[in-house]
């Protein structure tokens, strides 16, 4: 029978079989600590964003060699030289979006899927939409989404033009650094819906800027935290 031995980290308990020791990952304990640690900092404040950071795996979104640090405060590289944001990070932006269940999101920027599967938890996912210009990417986060039980709407393409075949939306959250606001996001977002972007003059370096639309071609912004995401890349980025 295996004995336990203490543990040499948290959410990991090493068990003696034998004379080898097996760690077996509690990703579970690992996920409630976080989400604990992001209530107390104040970077999760409502209900529905702490439920979705509570249900969805972060584990599955990452690469078998990082699971491990899934849940790190801490961006991670993910393939194509991109990243998963840092989950305190990503909690800011949802919180920011002020998100409802049955409104229409897109998501600008698939990358490993984790923030299209947060989204679904929390709007639905028939309401999510999320584009990626990297196609191997999008296949990359599909089999995530699949693996972890998540069915949202894919798409391939230019980020930086929005997805026209669904529009409008309620909300436009996007995962990387844009120059400016597009200007297709503003036509294809609802009045009185809101655009989530990190904004810059600077491929590593932005704003958090929440944009919400007054009117047509109108927005009124306000700045957030500083931040730093990988470029946008496209016609209406970088």
């Amino acid at each position: 029978m295996a004995t336990l031995a203490p543990s040499l980290e948290r959410g990991s308990q090493v068990y003696r079989a034998g004379p080898q020791f097996v760690r077996v990952r509690d990703f579970a304990r690992m996920r409630a600590d976080l989400v604990d640690e992001l209530v107390r900092d104040g970077h999760v404040r409502t209900a529905a964003v702490e439920r979705a950071f509570r249900a969805v795996p972060r584990e599955m979104f990452v690469t078998d060699d990082r699971q491990d640090a899934a849940y790190a405060d801490a961006p991670l590289p993910i393939p194509l030289g991109q990243t998963i944001s840092a989950p305190s990070m990503i909690a800011i932006m949802l919180e920011e979006a002020d998100l409802r269940e049955g409104m229409k999101v897109l998501d600008v920027g698939t990358g490993s899927g984790y923030n299209a599967a947060l989204l679904a938890e929390i709007v639905g996912p028939r309401n999510v939409v999320s584009i990626e210009r990297h196609r191997d990417l999008l296949a990359f986060a599909r089999e995530n989404l699949r693996n972890a039980g998540y069915e949202v709407q894919l798409a391939a393409g230019d980020g930086t033009l929005g997805y026209e075949p669904e529009a409008p939306y309620d909300r436009i959250v996007v995962t990387a650094g844009a120059p400016r606001l597009a200007k297709s996001w503003i036509h294809q977002t609802k009045i009185g819906g809101r655009i989530v972007a990190p904004v810059g003059r600077s491929t590593f370096s932005q704003t958090l800027v929440t944009a919400t639309k007054t009117a047509e071609g109108k927005v009124s912004t306000r700045q957030g935290t500083p931040c730093a995401f990988v470029p946008l890349i496209g016609k209406e980025g970088w």
